[in-house]
């Protein structure tokens, strides 16, 4: 059975981008720009972390094309509750240092995320880890 939103209507679909996505996008590529495009229309939200934004940053992009890009973008708030609940999603894992640490807090925030939620990630298996199965991730 499908799951539905208010009156009928399909969840919302939510674009979760970890750095390697975002890093596409500003970079021009056309799959990400796409989805952004979507965003943008109001067919789905497009979300990331604060962390994820400092992590892709290429001092070789214009400040022109990263508030573009930001534009399409809902940064999610991250405060101590988040990073109490990364660190648990690692420790059930068995996983633990900086290598996982973002991609911890993007898969809180995916998790917080309601409709279809697909992340779009360079760390396929690092993030299947660490979401539910009911959370799609894609390789970019």
């Amino acid at each position: 059975m499908k799951r539905t939103g208010e009156r009928g209507q399909p969840p919302p679909r939510v674009f979760v981008l970890d750095c390697e996505a975002l890093s596409l996008a500003v970079r021009g590529d056309r799959k990400m720009i796409a989805l952004l495009d979507i965003a943008a229309r109001g067919g789905a939200e497009a979300v990331t972390s604060p962390m994820t934004l400092v992590e892709a940053y290429d001092g070789r992009t214009t400040e022109q094309r990263w508030d573009w890009v930001l534009s399409r973008l809902k940064v999610a708030d991250v405060g101590k509750d988040e990073a109490r609940q990364a660190r648990r999603l690692l420790a059930d894992a068995e996983l633990h240092g900086h290598k996982y640490a973002i991609d911890a807090v993007l898969a809180v925030i995916a998790r917080q995320q309601k409709g279809q939620v697909t992340v779009y990630t360079s760390d396929v298996d690092d993030l299947e880890r660490l979401v539910p199965d009911s959370i799609v991730v894609r390789k970019v």
